[in-house]
């Protein structure tokens, strides 16, 4: 008999207590369940594709992904985040419409309810896994849901333990309770809808009503990192893909969707550490998951090899259209969602660094955004206040077709590139941040990858790739911070006024417009002021320092 592919061959070495009597588990008796429920613990994926086989509208895909539909919430449900005030973190919490308020009643009821309906299936999935490749760091994780999907989605997007760490696991540090399927009670004092993702820090625990988008697993540990990190260790916690180069230099890219973050970071001449969640700490930096949740909208060989061909055995599509008979995907189609999703192990990308961690300290800080107003310069190198003021800010543009309803390009601000996970105040963040970058003397920058010669809906083009990676080269080369420079207006930036492969006058955006100098003032004046009044709900806590790296209006 053939060995088995490696993939399958990987998936096997995880989880040898997939068909657990229930009565040898003691999940029975701490959740009070079924004495009959089987309970499949840290199943392997090919015992999670069989289980995951019954449930409605899953499929394998022509290349061995299993693809599951996640019903009506096919994204993330940010107003139903809440937190539960109690009296260990309500003193730390960044209280608003990031992070709603929840009593402890509130919380029971929801826990309950979980509980309950938890207690209604005749199957259970238990998923034990870390979150936080770097063991002085990590926290033990516990996932219980009632979907093989969601089982394998955690699998995949948290670290396995090894045998013998499975074996000693002992009691998680955080419990996730997934009874997604199940409405939260409208009733209870604070609930706003059906859906409820709420995070208990006193208690550890996590409780997920009325959503079976598997983000919301993914994205609830996240916020937890939030939190712990800063709070115990000191640990910066960040929304950022990272990679190291050859000489051991390491790069974080910060950026929203859109931005170029995952496909900038994904270069063959450096290794993958991850593609969207890391830590800071005093030793170098580390991942937080096991694996990659990568959008699937346009996906195609040719954009991004790496990504398309993880999409095998193992792997999870979430919410495509595809063939009824072949299983072969339609990545452009979006009529379920925009955000369509794949979700894969981390050693699935060839370039991937295993371990996923460096104990070096980043070299480069690369905030990126995608200007659809085309005054931003595609790159300028920042002061330590000019990176808090950024990194706070989390500027980017929406564009037409990748949310509906939107018919022209929307400035956006997302506070720490990742607003919706944070739970501290952004500017404890960005303090940390400022305060690495000075003692480990790295370089900062903000790199536009969006339009030049004009705004997106007047003209403009989108800065070709090839220069972008033109500027992305000189950065980690070493050559632009050797570069001469000049000041770029209103935003006050430092712009290079040469890069070897990069037209100069695309370097300076005043110099490329096609409009008149009139409309490029009158565009730049416009997007300093939307920095300025976006940034009016962070200055209560920002330093003079840092409130004067903002625009001049």
């Amino acid at each position: 008999m053939a060995p088995p592919p490696a993939a399958v061959e990987s998936a096997l070495d995880f989880g040898n207590k997939a068909n657990i009597k229930s009565n040898q588990d003691p999940l029975v008796h701490q959740l009070s369940l079924n004495p009959d429920v089987i309970i499949r613990h840290n199943a392997a994926p090919p015992t999670l594709y069989e289980d995951g086989l019954t449930e409605k509208g899953t499929t394998i895909s022509s290349t061995g992904a299993l693809m599951a539909f996640s019903g009506k919430k096919t994204g993330r449900s940010p107003k139903d985040k809440r937190i539960v005030e109690e009296s260990t973190s309500a003193h730390n919490i960044w209280w608003g419409p990031v992070n709603k308020q929840v009593n402890e009643l509130t919380w029971k009821i929801s826990r309950s309810r979980a509980l309950d309906y938890l207690r209604t299936r005749e199957k259970l999935f238990v998923v034990d896994a870390f979150a936080g490749w770097d063991p002085r760091y990590r926290i033990k994780v516990r996932i219980i849901c009632a979907r093989a999907y969601h089982a394998l989605f955690m699998t995949n997007m948290l670290i396995k333990p090894t045998p013998e760490e499975l074996e000693n696991f002992g009691e998680p540090d955080f419990t996730v309770y997934n009874a997604g399927q199940f409405p939260a009670n409208v009733h209870t004092k604070g609930m706003t809808s059906s859906t409820s993702v709420e995070i208990n820090f006193k208690d550890m625990e996590m409780v997920i009503l009325g959503t079976e988008y598997a983000g919301e697993m993914k994205k609830g540990i996240f916020t937890v990192m939030f939190y712990l990190m800063p709070i115990k260790h000191q640990v910066l916690t960040l929304h950022s893909s990272c990679n190291q180069g050859q000489d051991d230099d390491i790069s974080l890219f910060f950026g929203l969707s859109g931005t170029g973050k995952t496909t900038l970071s994904a270069d063959p001449k450096r290794k993958l550490i991850g593609d969207d969640e890391h830590c800071w700490s005093d030793q170098g930096v580390f991942n937080i998951e096991g694996g990659c949740y990568a959008k699937c909208i346009d996906l195609s060989a040719e954009k991004e090899p790496e990504i398309f061909n993880a999409v095998k055995f193992g792997a999870i599509l979430e919410n495509v259209a595809y063939d009824p008979e072949t299983k072969v995907v339609d990545y452009s189609d979006s009529t379920i969602t925009e955000n369509t999703r794949c979700s894969y192990p981390v050693e699935f990308i060839p370039s991937a660094k295993i371990p996923c961690l460096a104990d070096v300290h980043p070299s480069n800080i690369i905030l990126l955004t995608c200007d659809a107003s085309g005054v931003l310069p595609p790159v300028s190198k920042l002061t330590n206040e000019q990176v808090m003021y950024h990194f706070i800010s989390g500027y980017t543009s929406k564009i037409p077709g990748t949310e509906e309803g939107v018919t022209e390009p929307i400035a956006v601000f997302s506070a720490c590139f990742g607003q919706p996970f944070l739970v501290l105040h952004p500017m404890k963040y960005a303090q940390q941040l400022a305060d690495k970058i000075s003692q480990h003397k790295a370089r900062a920058w903000l790199l536009n990858t969006g339009w030049v010669g004009a705004s997106a809906s007047t003209g403009g083009k989108r800065c070709p790739l090839k220069y972008t990676r033109a500027i992305l080269d000189a950065i980690h080369s070493g050559e632009l911070a050797k570069a001469e420079y000049e000041t770029f207006p209103v935003f006050n930036l430092n712009i290079p006024k040469a890069i070897e492969g990069v037209p100069s006058e695309i370097l300076n955006p005043a110099r490329s417009w096609t409009k008149g100098t009139d409309s490029f003032n009158a565009e730049l004046s416009k997007l300093a002021g939307k920095f300025v009044e976006n940034f009016k709900t962070y200055a209560d806590e920002a330093t003079p320092e840092v409130k004067a790296a903002a625009p001049t209006v």
